[in-house]
């Protein structure tokens, strides 16, 4: 029965974009065109590198290798496998969906078990500086002295996650020897056949990512057009006893659809900046519905709970959204000037990005976190030795 109700409710909002498509086909193709300009010459040149990269470090068992390495650092901080540390660094450097990508590869592999997959998914899973650096700070707000109350807020939410779900089922049994060594002893496949299997896997999820953009951007624009969603806004106005901002109303909305558009409409509304900063941070951290899609296409080919991935990425936005408003109080209340008007910038200014430079710069960052990473794992080794020695 519950079943049905979601497919026919699903039917209906497909309907209702059909309609609204029809209906208002120029403002359907303009918003159609800034998905696909958004996801061209930002998503595909800053995240293909990462996909690539990690497709082959799984894939040639480099992701195995430093897993064991970390082991005991990530164990007693998150209670995870070490592979934690690929999946967590990646996300950080390079952004949605990526964690979302390589916890479920591990787990399709059979790396990890599925509980600690949950805990891991619910903490790799973050926006890259990239996003909160030049497109927020800089493209929106046009501040980039903004960018420690965008950035450090919204990781110390995923650290403070990971802290949080060590606990989640902690009496889950770890491997056995015969479940690790499965990822271990499958086929090995030739390195011309890993390339292969990763730039067509990576360029699939490429692919699958502009199509949800685009779907969104879309999705977003007639939501903003229809007579429903505008009466819903005066209606929430009229009940609430304290007035509300309409414009910050409607990019709250807007931002729990699609993450970029939700954050442009707050920097441009009529609050106080420390607001602005607290909702973008939440917003930020919750991702939108349009991130969430593109992680529960990676996460429906493994068992892993997809409501309590939901779950994490609101807890998520309610942590860096208290850390922003404490850091503000605390450091940067006297440094940051208050504005109560909206930007006169054009916020579409981080479109204009040179795609080459940005495509190699990816490639840049993606080979020095796997060196960064193998350097820890070394540490780690030398480490553990030095002490079983003095021991």
């Amino acid at each position: 029965m519950k079943k049905s109700f979601s497919n026919i409710l699903f039917l209906i909002v497909m309907i209702s974009i059909l309609i609204g498509i029809l209906k208002y086909p120029k403002l359907s193709l303009n918003s159609a065109s800034d998905g696909l300009s958004t996801w061209f010459n930002i998503i595909i040149p800053s995240l293909l590198p990462f996909f690539i990269i990690s497709e082959i470090l799984i894939g040639i068992g480099f992701v195995d290798l430093i897993g064991k390495l970390l082991e005991p650092l990530m164990k007693p901080l998150f209670n995870l496998p070490g592979v934690g540390a690929f999946s967590l660094s990646m996300s950080m450097v390079s952004g949605y969906p990526m964690g979302a990508k390589i916890v479920s590869n591990l787990r399709q592999n059979k790396s990890i078990t599925k509980i600690e997959a949950e805990r891991m998914i619910c903490t790799s899973s973050t926006s890259g500086p990239l996003f909160m650096l030049g497109a927020v700070s800089v493209g929106m707000l046009n501040n980039p002295s903004l960018a420690p109350l965008i950035i450090y807020p919204h990781y110390l939410g995923a650290i403070t996650l990971g802290l949080i779900f060590r606990f989640y089922k902690k009496n889950e049994k770890p491997l056995t020897q015969t479940q690790s060594s499965i990822y271990e002893n499958k086929t090995n496949y030739s390195i011309g056949s890993i390339l292969a299997n990763s730039v067509k896997n990576s360029m699939n999820t490429i692919a699958l990512i502009g199509g949800f953009m685009i779907f969104y951007s879309v999705l977003t624009e007639l939501l903003f057009t229809s007579n429903f969603f505008n009466s819903a806004v005066k209606f929430i106005d009229n009940i609430i006893p304290r007035k509300i901002n309409i414009d910050a109303l409607k990019g709250i909305i807007a931002g729990i659809l699609e993450i970029t558009t939700g954050c442009k409409k707050i920097s441009t509304a009529n609050i106080n900046l420390k607001y602005k900063i607290a909702i973008i941070n939440f917003l930020i951290g919750w991702s939108g519905f349009s991130i969430h899609s593109q992680a529960l296409s990676f996460i429906s080919n493994t068992d892993i709970n997809s409501t309590l991935y939901i779950f994490s990425k609101f807890l998520h936005g309610v942590f860096a959204c208290i850390y922003s408003l404490v850091f503000y109080q605390l450091k940067y209340k006297n440094i940051i000037e208050p504005s109560f008007l909206p930007s006169l910038h054009p916020t579409e200014s981080m479109y204009f990005l040179e795609w080459p430079t940005l495509f190699i710069s990816s490639i840049k960052l993606a080979i020095l976190v796997t060196i960064y990473m193998l350097i820890c794992s070394l540490i780690m080794l030398l480490i553990s030795c030095f002490t079983s020695s003095s021991d």
